[in-house]
């Protein structure tokens, strides 16, 4: 009996250093899962979800590396400040969330999809070049769809489309595909159509960021 006694005491104390060596395991775990979604929380921008820039640019940098086909694509939205002095700061966020959401639906889970600040937003995905100009023109119709409020109000929305392949401007450095994808944004700024660089873009002069001069454009998808 005496040794049946020990033999239990044995397999207790076992089962409590087993249980006690658990905890902080399980403590750990708790902390780590928190920790990954802090770091999640601060890959995306807290108003429309997308990714912050560093984000983004570490994912398209990797798709530029893996994949052939791409397509950088910059959109500037139009009016923007318009929307906020005239209807509010909170149609303004109403108008980003639905320009997010849109592009994300547009562009697909596998493409990298960022706020780069402001009104400012970007994309690269795989996109054949036999497709360019049919996807732009889906998105031109896309943006340039009004955004009904929570409070059944109607915003009329508009955004400018920039994009850059690698094919065409020689180069897979994103930097580059995106100051190119830039220069055509501006060249088709406010026309309703979204505007494709061609190598001159990419030797495009910039004063705070703004284009100087204008090379030839294509420029497809005029809004209805």
């Amino acid at each position: 009996m005496a040794s049946v006694l020990r033999v239990q005491a044995r397999i207790g104390q076992r089962t409590l250093l087993l249980t006690t060596a658990a905890l902080p395991l399980t403590g750990w775990a708790v902390h780590a899962v928190a920790l990954h979604k802090q770091l999640a929380a601060t890959r995306r921008d807290p108003l429309t979800g997308l990714l912050r820039r560093d984000a983004y640019t570490a994912r398209a940098r990797r798709l530029l590396a893996r994949h052939d086909d791409l397509a950088v694509v910059l959109v500037d939205q139009d009016h923007f400040k318009a929307v906020n002095d005239t209807m509010g700061h909170a149609a303004g966020d109403a108008v980003l969330a639905a320009t997010a959401a849109r592009l994300t639906a547009w562009a697909g889970p596998r493409a990298s999809v960022g706020r780069l600040g402001g009104d400012e937003f970007a994309v690269v995905l795989q996109l054949p070049a036999a497709r360019l100009e049919q996807r732009l023109a889906q998105l031109v119709r896309m943006l340039h769809t009004p955004v009904v409020l929570d409070d059944g109000r109607t915003v009329d929305v508009a955004a400018s489309v920039g994009a850059a392949t690698p094919d065409v401007l020689g180069t897979r450095d994103l930097a580059a595909l995106q100051r190119a994808a830039d220069a055509a944004l501006y060249d088709g700024k406010h026309s309703g159509r979204a505007a494709v660089a061609v190598p001159a873009h990419a030797a495009v002069a910039s004063v705070n960021g703004r284009r100087v001069g204008r090379p030839g454009t294509a420029v497809w998808g005029r809004a209805a």
